[in-house]
């Protein structure tokens, strides 16, 4: 099974679902256009604060299709990503970016078409000292992220799959989908969520 293809199919927030509520990465991370979506094994960087040295060595040795993930060591006031990154990383295949921090050239960025998930934007320049960790494991929020688990993003937000969960995910989001599919054709008839769940019952409403 291609299980990329497969997650892409569902929502971020049904495979968030799908996984017993977990996974979710910092909801202030969004794209930076609403239509921007992303899904792709995790290349994970960890950057010492406003410095963006790993950031050119990720999309360098990445692999084509992998999704860079970042964790800036919670430092939040830089761009540490612009448009010529993103186009050498689009060049060479790159998935998306998801990182804990800001980027900036936001216009560039949506032209290219490459996807970019951030918590905001931000004009302010960075450094290249070049500490930090490339490939090992991060912690973005309070979700631990191993190279090569896969992040799905869209407009609601990220997720992060473990590979070790992969089928039971795609497992447990397909019967979700048809669960909720099978809620709609009764909301479609005229029921209201309430009497649906048996909430009515329930709370004697």
């Amino acid at each position: 099974m291609d299980f990329i293809k497969a997650l892409s199919r569902f929502s971020a927030a049904t495979l968030h679902e799908a996984l017993g509520k977990y996974g979710n990465l910092p909801s202030a991370i969004k794209p930076i256009h609403p239509g921007m979506k992303v899904c792709g094994p995790a290349y994970t960087v960890k950057t010492m604060p406003r410095d963006n040295v790993l950031l050119h060595r990720a999309y360098a040795y990445a692999k084509p299709g992998d999704v860079i993930v970042a964790n800036c060591s919670g430092f939040y006031e830089a761009g540490y990503w612009g448009d010529l990154m993103s186009l050498g990383a689009k060049t060479k295949g790159i998935n998306g970016l998801v990182i804990d921090a800001c980027v900036r050239d936001a216009d560039d960025i949506e032209a290219l078409g490459f996807a970019v998930f951030s918590r905001g934007l931000c004009i302010r320049g960075t450094s290249n000292h070049g500490d930090g960790t490339l490939n090992e494991p991060i912690v973005v929020g309070d979700v631990l992220i191993n190279p090569g688990d896969i992040i799905v993003g869209d407009r609601d937000g990220v997720v992060v799959v473990p590979q070790h969960r992969i089928e039971e995910a795609i497992e447990k989001a397909t019967a979700r989908e048809a669960k909720e599919e099978d809620v709609r054709k009764q909301l479609r008839e005229g029921k209201t969520s309430l009497q649906i769940y048996g909430w009515d019952k329930q709370f004697g409403y």
